[in-house]
């Protein structure tokens, strides 16, 4: 039997609770391969040139011509730098911040260099070549993008520390705890194995929020706590709440911030199916598309809380504090959006699948 002591923070041995070693705790700092980075990459280096070609040209056409012709070899060079990183990620992730950046620059010093000589290859009759100048600009740049990849990574701490004491809050009502220890106490002798489940749920809840270090989770984590908060407020709700599954296994390794689906399944419990007297529905459904997983929460509500447009007001917070992790997690590549959307609240997300598991 699994135990069942609420508010425990210790370590579980039991199947539900596997430990994950501690070097993947971090974020990936050199996480180069999302393509918002690419884009924002392609974006400094071309605004670094094109200063800097401003300096030479006589006039406008020149330096169009002047930046274009540098780009024949500062562009390959950049696309260059941008896989070597991308495909060296977890190596370099285990190197200290000083390290990573010695690299960065290094590699970026190569890149410059073989601009240089990708030009020379053009550009036949201008003398001498500038190899220091160009392996000094490129390891400044790479260097740059090195720490604004490192300020990225930091910059998901503080948000996941608030994500974490915002659903710590949430999950650490009152009335939620004595809903829940009440429906246990009044099912211990009539259906005790039913008392101990609850409880069961209870503690995995509270574990989950008080001992989850991980930067990333997975869709099946995420269901997995999800399922288990459901099936505390299907005691409270019964036959008010109604609730469908539609999972394709596919998604199951695509990656979330952890305590991300949880809260969202509140929501829809809070703002759905607790203000309608007839209760509600709540269906959860993930799909893999090619390679885009699609998660979707919908939830039937109240003609008087869908006359005041739901969720404008009592789920802002917390679907703003979603957006942002999202974002701080897979940049562009995920898309976010909450609202009506045919009679019903519908909140859906579109991230990246993954074949293999964080």
């Amino acid at each position: 039997m699994q135990e069942t002591e609420i508010l425990s923070t210790l370590p579980v041995s039991g199947p539900k609770a596997p430990q994950r070693p501690q070097s993947d705790e971090r974020m990936l700092v050199f996480d180069a391969c999302h393509i918002g980075v690419v884009l924002r990459a392609l974006l400094f280096v071309q605004t670094v040139l094109a200063a800097g070609v401003m300096f030479l040209a006589d006039g406008v056409s020149d330096w169009v011509t002047r930046l274009a012709l540098i780009n024949g070899g500062a562009l390959p060079a950049l696309l260059g730098w941008l896989i070597i990183t991308c495909l060296l990620k977890r190596p370099l992730h285990g190197l200290s911040v000083g390290m990573q950046r010695t690299f960065g620059a290094a590699l970026g010093a190569f890149a410059g260099v073989l601009a240089c000589w990708l030009l020379s290859w053009v550009l036949t009759d201008t003398g001498p070549q500038p190899w220091i100048a160009s392996g000094v600009s490129g390891g400044l740049m790479a260097l740059a993008l090195v720490t604004a990849l490192q300020m990225r990574a930091r910059g998901n701490t503080p948000a996941a520390t608030t994500a974490r004491l915002a659903e710590l809050q949430a999950r650490i009502r009152p009335h939620f705890l004595f809903n829940t220890l009440n429906s246990a106490v009044a099912l211990v002798r009539e259906e005790p194995a039913k008392a101990e489940a609850i409880l069961e749920d209870l503690s995995d809840l509270f574990r989950h929020a008080l001992a989850e270090q991980r930067a990333t989770s997975t869709m099946a984590d995420e269901i997995e706590l999800a399922r288990r908060y459901l099936d505390i407020e299907q005691i409270r709700f019964g036959e008010r709440m109604r609730v469908q599954w539609q999972l394709d296994e596919r998604a199951n390794n695509a990656s979330l911030p952890p305590l991300l689906l949880q809260p969202l399944v509140e929501n829809a419990v809070k703002h759905g199916i607790e203000p309608s007297a007839s209760g509600g529905k709540l269906r959860i459904s993930t799909e893999q598309r090619s390679r885009r997983v699609i998660l979707q929460i919908t939830n039937t509500v109240p003609p008087s809380v869908e006359k005041r447009s739901h969720g404008t007001r009592g789920q802002g917070i917390a679907l703003a504090n979603v957006r942002d992790r999202l974002r701080l997690l897979h940049d562009v590549d995920c898309d976010f959006s909450a609202g009506m959307h045919n009679g019903l609240y519908r909140v859906r997300i579109a991230l990246p699948a993954n074949d293999s598991p964080p």
